[in-house]
């Protein structure tokens, strides 16, 4: 019997968290474009951030009250912060430049940057990089990102080469974040984690926009009252709810199956983008984005086996201590860590 029921239950549960995940998560980028027309980047962080960080904070309090917070978490939650705040402004500032379908499919080299870090910080993740099957996936995903890039109709211009750079700028950072919540957060439990490092998060989006943000941020209330209210939605979807369904899923179906369903992502918000803003991709580029996420999907099946051929006891229980907390933002590993757009 499953804290959800029956096994069967257990798994609809993760099916259903698990495509919640990806279509929160995809809702994103696009949310993200829609108010690049009204507000500016700062502004857009701040007030997500800030307005996610409020949720999560009732559990951190929750949990400091009943003496559970494990010690030294502010101070292990620190770079992962600071770094997951980087990756955030990059990230968004992005949208200001380039469509979100190039974008997501862009941050596909998320898991270069991951296996390089990988490779560097844990040795044990090191027979699964160097494996014939992980370095071509990580080809694929480099071919096809190059290809979409190259094949774009705006290649070459100042502002499509500028966006992409941020798209790749921000595909390092999350990388980064992902490793270094699994370096400092190993055996924190994944959502205290992430509220913590939230915390963090949000303090220097909202000091970013008090110095940055057209009018301080207060530019976002003179939004209409829907427009606003659809902004602080946003941050609910993407940054607070987006996270406990993912974890939920990974609990219910396992790390493989939540982070290989949540390599759709591109697809999904190229395909909304095309509705909703027009955006064009050649054909090539199609082509060469499918590379890109089964390249992904190959490093992940890779990366799957390998793991597997240790104890499947010890395995199981990694995946939750090794689970690195955050993003949106489609997903795959540091060993296990969401990769996408993450809010």
């Amino acid at each position: 019997m499953t804290p959800f029921g029956s096994t069967h239950e257990g798994r609809l549960v993760g099916v259903t968290t698990v495509v919640l995940t990806l279509i929160g998560w995809s809702s994103i980028p696009l949310f993200l474009k829609h108010f690049s027309h009204s507000i500016d980047a700062w502004t857009s962080n701040g007030w997500r951030y800030g307005f996610s960080a409020l949720i999560w904070l009732p559990l951190v309090i929750l949990v400091w009250q009943r003496r559970r917070l494990p010690r030294g978490i502010w101070k292990l939650a620190l770079v992962p912060g600071i770094v997951n705040a980087a990756g955030q402004v990059v990230f968004t500032w992005a949208h200001y430049k380039i469509d979100p379908g190039l974008l997501t499919f862009g941050l596909r080299s998320h898991i270069v940057f991951v296996s390089i870090g990988a490779a560097i910080l844990f040795p044990v993740e090191r027979k699964i990089v160097r494996s014939p099957g992980f370095i071509g996936g990580i080809v694929l995903v480099l071919a096809g990102t190059v290809g979409m890039v190259v094949l774009g109709p705006g290649f070459g211009s100042a502002a499509n080469t500028f966006g992409v750079t941020l798209a790749l700028m921000a595909g390092a950072l999350f990388a980064g974040y992902a490793l270094s919540v699994r370096w400092f957060m190993h055996g924190v439990s994944p959502l205290v984690a992430f509220a913590v490092i939230s915390q963090y998060t949000a303090t220097l989006m909202v000091l970013l926009m008090l110095g940055l943000g057209d009018q301080a941020g207060a530019r976002a209330l003179a939004m209409s009252p829907g427009q606003f209210t659809l902004l602080l939605v946003s941050a609910v979807i993407g940054i607070a709810l987006g996270h406990v369904f993912y974890y939920i899923s990974i609990a219910r179906l396992g790390v493989a199956v939540s982070a290989g369903v949540l390599q759709l992502q591109p697809i999904v918000v190229s395909v909304a983008s095309v509705v909703l803003f027009g955006e064009v991709l050649t054909g090539w580029q199609w082509v060469f984005g499918a590379v890109a996420i089964a390249g992904a999907g190959w490093v992940l099946v890779t990366q799957h086996r390998m793991s597997r051929k240790r104890s499947p006891t010890i395995d199981r229980v990694a995946e939750f201590k090794d689970l690195p907390v955050d993003h949106m933002a489609g997903a795959a590993a540091a060993e296990d860590e969401p990769v996408g757009s993450r809010g």
